[in-house]
């Protein structure tokens, strides 16, 4: 049987400074903040996870704080993952610009390229959010205090790659990954893994227009693709090396192995397998309460804590 793709894993951004960063994501968005670890390959940075009570494949935004530490500002552009969308109920867009508004955070109205109305706005690092009112989502969203459970965010949506020559990339998208088109509209062509609903979009634009982009500080690094298991995700390196694509080794992401490669747009994806998660090591009700770093890290904890900025909020 061949491997397919369920949907997204995660989508990882370099961001400025950490502490706004989470109180962004967790205190206005109302995500878990569901691992609080550092950059395995960049040891001397966060990268920070939020996601749904499990941090489930598809709910998971994660960022690298890189703030005073020489990382230059980023250009969002052609070649690069330009919107993160968030899926919320039918009906509760009117919930979430009352609450923009009353912390007076500027956001503009959207209607979606599909029919979907959104409300777009910036976190503290200047990505692209969007709060997008699509298909009823039947996943379980982390309710935070202040948030109706009708309106809470149930995961990603989606997310928006602006390409110089969309045929290439559908095309890799659809033959070489196994996803589907599901919907086009103008330049823009929507991709699904096997899921076909929330937490499972990939939406290619063309553009002759984007600047080239460049990585940096408000841009997204990377998307993730989810797949089952070691099995499938050795097939699809496989089948990458085989049609001659330059594919990384698995990587241990401790929550999850991972591969990587570039699409011929020059967008960077990841495949990560759904397991062991991230309750590997805390238990579920404390995720996202202390520093873990991978066993081969614990001997320079104290160095690594030394050099991190603190997150000042309460996770839960």
């Amino acid at each position: 049987m061949a491997p397919s793709i369920s949907g997204l894993h995660h989508v990882t951004a370099t961001v400025a400074e950490a502490d706004p960063d989470a109180q962004f994501y967790t205190r206005l968005l109302g995500l878990r903040l569901v691992k609080r670890t550092v950059n395995f390959d960049d040891p001397g940075a966060y990268h920070l996870y939020y996601g749904d009570e499990r941090g489930r494949p598809s709910t998971l935004m994660t960022t690298f704080p890189y703030a005073g530490k020489g990382v230059r500002e980023g250009t969002k552009g052609a070649g690069q993952i330009t919107v993160t969308s968030f899926s919320v109920p039918p009906g509760s867009l009117e919930f979430w610009r009352r609450r923009l508004a009353a912390r007076e955070m500027p956001f503009t109205e959207e209607t979606d390229r599909f029919g979907e109305p959104s409300l777009m706005l910036e976190d503290p690092s200047g990505l692209n959010i969007e709060l997008l009112e699509g298909a009823a989502d039947p996943r379980a969203p982390w309710i935070a205090p202040d948030i109706e459970s009708d309106a809470a965010i149930r995961g990603v949506h989606g997310v928006t790659l602006v390409v110089r020559r969309a045929r290439e990339s559908v095309r890799f998208a659809t033959e070489v990954l196994g996803l589907e088109v599901v919907e086009q509209a103008g330049r823009r062509t929507r991709l699904s893994g096997r899921n076909r609903r929330p937490g499972s979009y990939l939406e290619v634009l063309e553009s002759d227009r984007a600047p080239d982009a460049v990585n940096g500080i408000g841009t997204v690094h990377h998307v993730a693709l989810a797949v089952a298991g070691d099995e499938e995700q050795s097939a699809f390196r496989e089948r990458l090396q085989t049609m001659g694509y330059q594919v990384t080794d698995v990587r241990d992401r401790q929550y999850f192995r991972s591969i990587y490669f570039r699409e011929p747009g020059g967008i960077l994806y990841e495949i990560a397998t759904e397991g062991p998660g991230f309750t590997l090591d805390e238990d579920l009700s404390e995720l996202g309460e202390e520093l873990k770093l991978p066993a081969w890290e614990e001997k320079n904890r104290d160095a690594i804590e030394a050099a991190l900025p603190p997150i000042l909020f309460d996770s839960g």
